[in-house]
């Protein structure tokens, strides 16, 4: 330590400095030659005193960076120049590698800083195996730790141009590195973006110009195979998105989908996945149709086989989760401009329908129910005036729902494009367009007939039909009359008599709604009823026959509610003899032996007698309706 005690003696610094150079030099060329001395049995000692001898190397940088008096006029003019010159010189791959790391890590970021060029002159000229990437990485993690210390350094960064040089410096390592893998190229340019967005978060065309960087590199190679780069590329990319919170900034790099380019299928899907889930962490709308156009171009992997990778190799599951994120996202375009959002929509439209036929049952719903929300918002405004050339109004909106939904159907997908035209029907009827609510009401009815097969799906399709429709009040007589009759008829057809049963005392309050302007035909709320008994009956008979089950009995005592419940409603077709003959029908019913005991039809006869009874009890007028029942 013969150099730390000449600083004590209080001799010249500069001849300290002198000294420690030299004592650096020589150790270094010792250091250097150590590796080609001796025998090969005596490697092991050999390596051993390398190691000794290395730290030995390194405690003379680390010396230099202690010695008072050496300013950055120095370090710039002798130290750094001569010290680079041995690490050039010395020609070896360990030695470069350590010397580079101990120049970053010992002396000041300030001095790397103002001595940058000097320090990245020297990278390109250090041996192809050196691992320059982390070098370069550690540099430029130590620099944007520095600038982001302080608001008060970032200024120097400018003045220096550090990004300028940094950039430089890059891309003359990689050129003169004509065999650096495709990992090591793109890792230097993930250290580049990540300094840049650290030190210059603001300057977007910095950001770019990495990207564009990449791409130059990538450009003219096929798909990237290697895992590792793959990786690393997903890392660049992820960046920009994770840094800004806010995927509306990474639309404006143009050389963002230009990168996705080069990812294979299913790294093209993870990436549209990470952009999908920061718009919903950070609740981030995008708001006009050409950015909508962007992103979908981002997640293009998700919405449409690509390269004819077919939906049947996909994992089910992953499929399912994939194509919900895109539904939740179709929610976050919005734009408070009606036009603008019409333009969104059709955009969106135009991408999803190109997506294969098991992608739109999953997509094509929130689509729908977007444009929907459109026609709420139309409708506030209604009074307002509207000329043919306004694109967004309710009429052409549902013309393109009509479109979107056909398209579904024709997947097929029945049973969902029924339960959207119902949506819609009742969207128009809330819009007072009668033709274009009857004509969503025909679709359903034709997709009922043409294409619901299943038993069970008849029974669900049936009752959401009569539901809708006895939720409509824009028809006219012969329009709600015809299609009336289609949902009475098509409900006297299901397979298994009681559905048919259900359906059609279900059709009863379509004659009798309670609304001002309602319908109120007590005669046909009677039909059905009538029909619907005629049905039970029908059904306990064949159930006399088989021994089999006692939903016939149940039957009778909903048909006895539905009784009721228009008895109430003041339906002058109802009358309490009627009820009353039902009533003893019922228990006839219960206590004949061909009808086995049921508790949960006992259960529920019973808590139909006590509501009666408590109606007899409440007395006024509703009492003296139920006076003449005999119980």
């Amino acid at each position: 330590m013969r150099e730390i005690a000449l600083v004590r003696d209080g001799d010249s610094f500069i001849d300290a400095v002198e000294f420690v150079l030299q004592n650096f030099t020589e150790m270094n060329k010792l250091w250097v030659r150590m590796q080609h001395q001796g025998p090969i049995r005596e490697k092991e000692r050999r390596d051993k005193e390398r190691r000794e001898l290395r730290d030995l190397v390194g405690k003379n940088l680390h010396v230099l960076s202690q010695i008072d008096g050496i300013d950055l006029d120095m370090y710039k003019d002798t130290v750094l120049p001569r010290v680079l010159e041995q690490v050039v010189n010395c020609k070896d791959e360990l030695a470069q590698h350590y010397l580079m790391d101990c120049i970053i890590q010992v002396f000041p970021d300030e001095y790397h800083l103002q001595t940058l060029e000097t320090l990245l002159g020297a990278c390109p000229q250090l041996q192809p195996t050196v691992d320059i990437m982390t070098v370069l990485s550690q540099l430029m993690d130590r620099l944007s730790n520095y600038a982001t210390s302080s608001t008060e350094i970032l200024p120097e960064f400018l003045q220096v141009e550090a990004f300028a040089k940094l950039s430089n410096a890059i891309g003359k390592v990689i050129d003169s590195q004509p065999e650096m893998p495709i990992f090591g190229a793109i890792t230097l340019y993930v250290s580049l973006l990540t300094f840049t967005l650290r030190v210059h978060p603001d300057r977007l065309d910095y950001v770019d110009q990495v990207l564009g960087a990449c791409v130059k590199k990538l450009s003219g190679k096929p798909k990237i195979e290697d895992n590792r780069a793959t990786k690393q590329i997903v890392a660049l990319l992820s960046a920009p998105v994770e840094k800004y919170n806010d995927i509306d900034t990474a639309l404006k790099l143009t050389n963002y989908p230009r990168i996705m380019d080069h990812l294979d299928n299913g790294t093209k899907k993870v990436m549209a996945v990470v952009i999908i889930q920061s718009i919903m962490k950070n609740n981030t709308y995008i708001s006009t149709a050409e950015k909508v156009e962007a992103l979908f171009e981002l997640i293009k992997g998700l919405i449409k086989d690509m390269d004819g990778t077919q939906d049947d190799e996909l994992d089910e599951e992953d499929f399912k989760e994939e194509q919900n994120s895109v539904a939740r996202l179709i929610h976050m375009l919005y734009n408070d401009d009606p036009d603008e959002m019409l333009e969104i929509i059709q955009t969106v439209r135009k991408h999803i329908l190109l997506g294969g036929p098991k992608r739109l049952s999953l997509t094509v719903p929130p689509l729908i129910f977007s444009a929907l929300k459109l026609v709420r918002r139309l409708q506030v405004h209604e009074g307002d005036e509207v000329t043919e050339d306004v694109p967004a109004t309710p009429k052409k909106i549902f013309q393109i729902l009509n479109q979107i939904i056909e398209a579904l159907s024709s997947v097929p997908s029945s049973e969902l494009s029924l339960r959207l035209y119902l949506q819609c029907a009742e969207a128009a009827n809330d819009c007072d367009l009668e033709p274009v609510a009857y004509e969503f009401l025909t679709q359903a009815f034709i997709l009922y007939e043409e294409e619901v097969a299943d038993s069970k799906a008849q029974v669900t399709a049936i009752h959401l039909i009569i539901g809708t429709l006895q939720r409509m009040t824009v028809f006219g007589v012969e329009n709600r009359d015809t299609l009336t009759h289609k949902a009475t008829g098509y409900s006297a057809k299901l397979l298994k008599k009681p559905d048919q049963c259900r359906a059609v005392y279900a059709c009863s309050h379509l004659f009798w709604v309670e609304s001002q302007d309602g319908i109120k035909d007590g005669e046909r709320v009677l039909l059905c009823l009538k029909r619907a008994l005629r049905i039970a009956n029908a059904a306990q008979q064949m159930a006399n026959v088989t021994r089999g089950s006692s939903g016939p009995v149940t039957l009778f005592v909903e048909i006895l509610n539905k009784y009721l419940h228009f008895f109430e409603k003041g339906n002058p077709q109802i009358t309490s003899s009627a009820i009353q003959g039902l009533i003893e029908l019922i228990m006839t019913e219960m206590q004949s032996d061909s009808s086995p005991s049921d508790p949960s039809t006992d259960a529920f006869f019973s808590s139909t007698i006590r509501y009666i009874q408590f109606q007899k009890q409440k007395g006024g007028a509703m009492g003296e309706k139920y006076e003449p029942i005999k119980i």
